[in-house]
């Protein structure tokens, strides 16, 4: 079976039902060419494979499932087969990173396929090509010893963002031209293209706007940010962030249809709208609320003139709320509070995974909270973001990785 798995991965275009990055195929959270989600039945364990520390999730293309963890004092990057879990191919980097609140060692950052590649971003600051097929190293780049990026509080893990030959990150960095808050390096060889900005860097992984895809926007320390991906010119900056410094930027910028642009904090930021306009090449705030969709970590999901999210800080409780994308209003709120989770749209439902290790199956439906499915599929106690692929669900948490069928 090896050589057929191992040609299976080869091809590494987008195909359908692929998870190929962070939140999916167009970083928006939403699984794409899916058979929708119909019932309430219990979802079906697949398969369950053993891993290392980190908070990365899965990705997920031609039938191959890449895994990032930390074991020992290496980062492990490794290839499974999506039917079974059996390793195809392993690579090892050395790693020393210890976080400097005596938390999870491993991994933060969600790895990328493009182009025959597997793109990651260690917590240490090492960013690395690897072949999608074999596992061999094809470049490194190390943002610590060439940019001087920070180690933060929680290491570094924006996931890496792939377009147009080029790997984009915010690693919050300088050198002797200045400021590397966000950077831009050769998907062929490494090398760095082009710097800007001196914004520090979040936990929060950019994205091309939809309709304009020459366009990224970042969510950095400082707030919104556009650049343009050909050379770095920044397009907009608006400052968004907490007044504190002991804060974070964590959740990614949320597209919402026409240039809308949502982007949200917790620690009395709120979240806020933003309209972008590609033949004016200028972004405008819509509106700004505090106390309304304040998500700590997690990504908010847009479906029908509406975001669904958590709102509130992990230590003290999230709740589920769905608002509208108009004017920011709040539609519902579920009744249950959370300690946290990730969210993905597959059709018209929605699947939390909650940091309890339940999954729970909701309507997206901006009326009111339908709760269709809510059952136990992992340990307590973890925040990676799962991926969606071809009807399975890839979840993990401290220990393991736990595909389930969901019918």
């Amino acid at each position: 079976m090896r050589p057929i798995i191992l040609l299976l991965c080869a091809f590494t275009s987008l195909q359908a039902g692929d998870w190929p990055q962070y939140l999916g195929p167009q970083r928006n959270c939403t699984a794409t060419d899916e058979t929708a989600i119909v019932g309430s039945t219990e979802p079906e364990i697949v398969w369950k494979r053993m891993l290392g520390s980190g908070h990365a999730g899965a990705v997920v293309s031609d039938n191959c499932v890449i895994m990032t963890h930390r074991q020992g004092g290496e980062i492990i990057t490794e290839a499974l087969a999506a039917a079974d879990g059996k390793s195809i191919w392993k690579h090892a980097c050395p790693t020393a990173y210890r976080d400097s609140f005596g938390f999870d060692n491993g991994p933060r950052a969600v790895p990328c396929i493009a182009a025959g590649k597997v793109i990651t971003h260690g917590p240490e600051g090492m960013v690395q090509a690897l072949d999608f097929k074999t596992g061999e190293l094809i470049w490194s780049y190390d943002t610590v010893a060439e940019l001087e990026s920070p180690q933060g509080y929680f290491g570094r893990a924006c996931s890496p963002l792939v377009t147009d030959g080029k790997v984009l990150l915010n690693v919050g960095g300088k050198n002797a031209k200045g400021g590397a808050g966000i950077i831009a390096l050769d998907l062929a060889t490494g090398k760095l293209v082009w710097q800007a900005t001196e914004d520090e860097a979040s936990y929060s992984s950019p994205l091309l706007i939809p309709g304009d895809l020459g366009v990224s926007a970042f969510f950095t320390r400082r707030g919104v940010l556009l650049t343009q991906t050909s050379d770095g010119k920044v397009l907009a900056d608006d400052y968004f962030r907490a007044q504190i410094d002991a804060s974070v930027n964590a959740a990614a910028p949320v597209p919402c249809g026409d240039g809308r642009l949502l982007f949200t904090a917790a620690y009395d930021v709120g979240a806020g709208l933003w309209q972008w306009n590609k033949s004016e090449r200028k972004l405008t705030n819509v509106w700004k609320k505090a106390d309304t969709l304040d998500c700590h970590y997690t990504t908010p999901v847009y479906h029908a003139g509406h975001v669904f999210g958590l709102h509130g800080r992990q230590e003290s409780g999230m709740t589920l709320r769905c608002i509208s994308v108009a004017d920011g209003k709040i539609a519902w709120e579920a009744p249950d509070r959370l300690q946290g989770g990730t969210l993905i749209l597959v059709g018209d439902k929605i699947l939390l995974h909650s940091e309890a290790g339940e999954l729970w199956i909701f309507s997206a439906d901006p009326k009111k909270f339908n709760l269709l499915q809510r059952s136990q599929i992992t340990r307590a106690g973890h925040r990676s973001h799962d991926a969606y692929s071809n009807g399975q669900l890839y979840a993990r948490d401290a220990e393991k990785l736990v595909v389930l069928k969901v019918k």
